[in-house]
Formats: C-alpha cells, sequence, structure tokens
C-alpha cells in the first residue's frame, strides 16, 4: 500500500478551502482523467505539489497493483488507519486486477512525450481491439519534432490521445508515409510507427 500524507483529509469533489459542499471522495476504482482535472494543480504552501501530484501518483501506484491512500496527516493514527483500511480515513484508490509492466508505467505515465500521431477511426479501433501495431496507413497526420525513440501520443479524430507509445520514425520520416499502404510504400520508407509492444492504451 502506497500512503500519501496532506493537510487535507484527502480527495474532495471540489477545494474543500473555497467551496463549503466540497464533499471527500472515500473511495476511487479509476482515476478518470475528469477526476485528475478536478484535483487541480495548486499546492498549499506545505504541500508538496498539491492533490494532482499525489492522485497521479495514486495512480501509477494502481496500474502497478499498488492500492494507495490519501489521508490527512492530522490525525496521530492516519497511518495505521490508512494502512489498515479504515473507513473514513482519506482517499482510498483501489488497485488494479491487470498491472502494466515497469517499461509500459514509463511508456504511460513518467516520460514526457515529444509529438502526436491522429489517426484515423479504423486505425484507433484496431489498436484498441486488435492490439495490433501502428501502421503508417492509418495515420492522418503529425506534430511534434520528435524523433526516432521518442515518446508520441495517439489521438483519434476528436484529437483527444487514447494512447502513447515509442515511435519508430521521426516526424519527418513519419510525415512522410501518412496513409500509405505498406504495399505502395518505396524500398527502405519506415514501414511501421509504433510496435504494439512499446504502445499502451492511456487508462
Amino acid at each position: 500500500v502506497l500512503v500519501l500524507l496532506t493537510d487535507t483529509a484527502g480527495l474532495f469533489t471540489a477545494n474543500p478551502r473555497t467551496d463549503p459542499t466540497a464533499t471527500l471522495i472515500e473511495h476511487v476504482d479509476e482515476v478518470t482523467p475528469a477526476l485528475e482535472a478536478a484535483a487541480g494543480a495548486v499546492g498549499s504552501a506545505r504541500g508538496s505539489g498539491g492533490m494532482a501530484s499525489k492522485l497521479r501518483a495514486a495512480k501509477i501506484a494502481s496500474w502497478s497493483g499498488v492500492r494507495a491512500v490519501i489521508a490527512g496527516s492530522v490525525s496521530p493514527s492516519a497511518l495505521l488507519d490508512a494502512v489498515a483500511g479504515k473507513p473514513g480515513t482519506g482517499t482510498h484508490v483501489a488497485a488494479h486486477d491487470h498491472w502494466l509492466s515497469a517499461r509500459k508505467l514509463w511508456i504511460a505515465f513518467a516520460g514526457d512525450s515529444e509529438g502526436v500521431l491522429r489517426v484515423d477511426e479504423g486505425a484507433k479501433r484496431a489498436l484498441i481491439e486488435r492490439g495490433v501495431s501502428l501502421l503508417p496507413a492509418g495515420v492522418t497526420g503529425t506534430s511534434g519534432a520528435f524523433e526516432v525513440g521518442d515518446l508520441v501520443e495517439i489521438a483519434g479524430p476528436d484529437g483527444r490521445s487514447f494512447a502513447r507509445g515509442v515511435s519508430r520514425a521521426s516526424a519527418s520520416e513519419a510525415a512522410a508515409v501518412l496513409g500509405r499502404r505498406s504495399a505502395d510504400l518505396p524500398e527502405g520508407a519506415v514501414t511501421l510507427l509504433v510496435h504494439r509492444d512499446d504502445l499502451v492504451l492511456l487508462p
């Protein structure tokens, strides 16, 4: 179990310092983008990085198969209560049944992405449902100045990122082959942009 002690009782539905209607969120099954946005990014004078950074740490722990608790540090028994899973002790973030490997944890959460590969709906569906590699044919556009080996976001037609991966092409190489089938590519051209072993669907 990962216990993150802070100067508030845990994660709230709103900022408890400014919103009297804010209530404590006692249990989280999945750390969603909406939940992360609600956590904000501003810490207190005594805090370290704010609630957003604590929630991010809890999300990484969850995808490592580790239960996490964000709890207030005021009570002398806060640490023991959090470890014991005592109800009312902060926000408990459940551990996932399916864990990510250390490499895929790094791809999903730790590294900074250097660009974006935009894909069509067919490619998005294939990546999500069939777990395939990303080929040039399904890519509709690129942005950023990434190089071979850099992390890139993979975004759907709506512009929202749904995956991250390690690029096997530079931005210029990807732009030169996007939308083209493997059979139509010239000899020596990049035929695979992100291998499925280097690709993680974002939770």
